[in-house]
């Protein structure tokens, strides 16, 4: 019984630390209705500024912890008036996510040009000794976790119900056109939110850094357990966000001694998943949510391009397969082709995003999902099990459309912010058992021994064969889809994506072309994930993780959503670019960040659909280039 309720102890402190993370997620969308994936850097960057003023400047703790908040705020304030809330104003929910994923790429790369790459840990406020009660064992800094988490909670409900400025808030929840109206500041109050939320997530860092060791990257951990905390308890409450870490801190710290501490992450994500499908809103979701009658619609117009089979269309598609073919013989680098195969097998993925998002109209944050289930299944069977590669890989296909369709069938009902999540949950949950079940997958060190793909006998072993591989399915692919698009699917498609009330009012079935999208997306990113474990002979969790979904949507934003060979645009400039600049590799992760940070606010279109918009400006509708449409999303 004492070792249990030391378990629950545990759970609690950390469910605090949960907690502290998740008010910065629930005070934004609160006043924004916009969620900041970029809230763990700023607990990250509190915690290493004032890890540099204890240890580098020898200053007292107090005012090492005041120095790391301020900072803290100041730089918060920079992004939210230059990035956040610019962002707010032109952007719809899905390219928010992309805004503040840029955001919180630029500063984990900037905290790895100013404080490296190794890992800090703070001064304890009270000694290391732990507090024994009642035969318990009671770490000092877990009081401070506990305290703090308490006051600000006690001070942001407070603020929210007793000040003007938390009057201020509400309104803008509420109605933010009619709050302007009534001469409150909506942008000034955005821009707070942000602030708050930052320095919220400063003090949360520097609280915690005593107990753990940080380093630059680990603002993305932080972001994932905090944004699960606050979809458990409600977005929009702080409150509920408190009650949801401590939810999930006690959750996982059961799993983890009773289970395994392996799978504690995954009942985390399940739990997520449960909630969301029983309750999307939360446990305690807020009443002064935005209303949807009064919402404003945030749109902008992507140029969604349709490829012409007429003649100039037919000759541009054999230049291409001319051009395809003559790219091996060109490179004297094979370090650079070795990037040129991974940017291939990395578009068959995104294109995949790409049908399922600027066609269909749904987010995924979880397509490496389907990359690892893909993945994983073509490996094992055939390492442990010596089936054929090709059988393999149609094996991991069929799983991942079973997957797909469970997942379709209860997400797919959700929409919006609820449906990211829920797609995100998933990427993080297939993630997570690929680390857990080490058995079959490896764990973190990954799969070795996964030989090269073959056909009838003819394997593909050298780096020149793999091209025209990558390159062959390429071709089916693009012209599969580009014949599927032309076609009553993709009309049908398009017209689910610009108002699914008046296509389903037309007689289109808008949950089944949701589903076959979804499931056409789960495919192109299950081939994928097999094409890649061939290729490297070795899959590991990191290779088709969470963090690669994020990465493919960057690679989907920077080429063009909606395109269709847009996206291999993207895709070559975060996978190509820190090829040919290996001395710059320092500053990879900062000017990613900055690049789709620039992406999402001034060329929401991508470079495809930029450019593409501008060459046929100014001529005739009958150009043989292509036609264009535009879209609302």
């Amino acid at each position: 019984m004492l070792s249990f309720v030391q378990i629950l102890i545990g759970g609690l402190l950390q469910g605090c630390v949960f907690g502290l993370l998740a008010v910065g997620f629930s005070l934004i969308y609160r006043v924004a209705a916009a969620v900041n994936l970029a809230q763990g850097a700023f607990c990250i960057i509190g915690a290493l500024i004032t890890s540099t003023c204890e240890q580098n400047l020898g200053l007292p703790v107090a005012v090492s912890c005041l120095l790391g908040v301020m900072g803290t705020g100041l730089l918060a304030t920079v992004l939210g008036q230059t990035v956040f809330v610019p962002g707010l104003g032109r952007l719809p929910t899905s390219a928010m996510f992309i805004l503040t994923v840029g955001i919180l790429t630029l500063l984990q790369g900037g905290a790895l040009v100013v404080w490296g790459s190794q890992a800090y840990t703070l001064i304890s406020f009270s000694g290391e000794r732990p507090i024994a009660v009642l035969g318990l064992r009671i770490p000092p800094q877990g009081l401070w976790m506990i305290g703090v988490a308490a006051f600000i909670a006690g001070a942001l409900a407070f603020l929210l119900m007793r000040t003007r400025v938390g009057r201020a808030f509400r309104a803008c929840a509420e109605n933010p056109m009619a709050a302007n109206l009534m001469g409150i500041g909506v942008r000034r109050m955005q821009l707070l939110s942000f602030v708050l939320a930052a320095v919220i997530g400063a003090t949360g860092g520097i609280v915690i850094g005593p107990t753990t060791s940080f380093q630059f990257d680990t603002g993305g951990m932080y972001t994932i357990f905090g944004f699960i905390s606050a979809v458990i308890g409600g977005i929009g409450s702080p409150l509920g966000a408190i009650v949801g870490g401590l939810c999930l801190g006690i959750a996982t710290q059961l799993a983890a001694a009773y289970v395994s501490s392996l799978f504690a992450n995954a009942l985390a994500l399940a739990l997520l998943l449960a909630v969301l499908l029983w309750r999307p809103s939360g446990l305690f979701s807020s009443g002064a949510a935005r209303r949807e009658d009064v919402r404003e619609e945030t749109r902008i117009h992507r140029a969604v391009v349709r490829l012409g089979l007429r003649r100039g269309g037919i000759m541009a598609a054999i230049g291409a397969v001319l051009i395809l073919g003559v790219i091996p013989w060109t490179l004297g680098s094979s370090g650079l082709m070795s990037s040129i195969i991974i940017t291939g097998i990395l578009f068959i993925a995104v294109l995949g995003l790409d049908l399922l998002m600027g066609f269909a109209g749904q987010v995924n944050l979880g397509q490496a999902g389907f990359m690892a289930i893909g993945g994983y299944t073509a490996s094992i069977l055939v390492v442990r099990y010596h089936l054929p590669p090709l059988l393999g890989t149609l094996a991991g296909i069929g799983l991942s459309l079973v997957c797909a369709l469970l997942l379709a069938a209860g997400a797919l009902r959700l929409r919006g912010l609820y449906l990211a999540i829920a797609t995100l949950a998933f990427g993080l949950l297939v993630d997570s058992l690929s680390v857990g079940l080490d058995g079959l997958t490896g764990g973190p060190s990954g799969l070795v021994g996964i030989p090269s793909f073959s056909v009838a006998g003819f394997v593909f072993d050298t780096p020149l064969k793999n091209y025209y591989l990558v390159a062959g399915i390429l071709c089916v692919v693009l012209a599969a889809l580009t014949a599927g698009i032309r076609g009553g699917f993709g009309r049908a498609l398009l017209a689910v994506r610009a108002d699914p009330l008046a296509a389903a009012a037309l007689g289109i079935p808008v949950r089944r072309y949701k589903i076959a999208a979804f499931c056409i997306s789960a495919a192109l990113g299950s081939l994928a994930g097999s094409l890649y474990g061939f290729y490297f002979h070795f899959l590991s969790p990191e290779m088709v993780g969470a963090p690669v979904s994020l990465q493919m949507l960057a690679m989907l934003l920077i080429g063009g959503e909606g395109t269709l060979v847009g996206p291999l645009c993207g895709v070559a400039v975060l996978t190509l670019l820190p090829t040919l600049f290996q001395p710059l590799a320092l500053y990879k992760t900062a000017g990613s960040g900055l690049l789709l940070i620039l992406f999402s606010l001034y060329l929401p279109s991508g470079i495809y659909g930029t450019l593409v918009a501008w060459l046929t400006r100014d001529r005739s509708p009958r150009s043989p280039l292509v036609a264009i449409e535009r879209s609302a999303q």
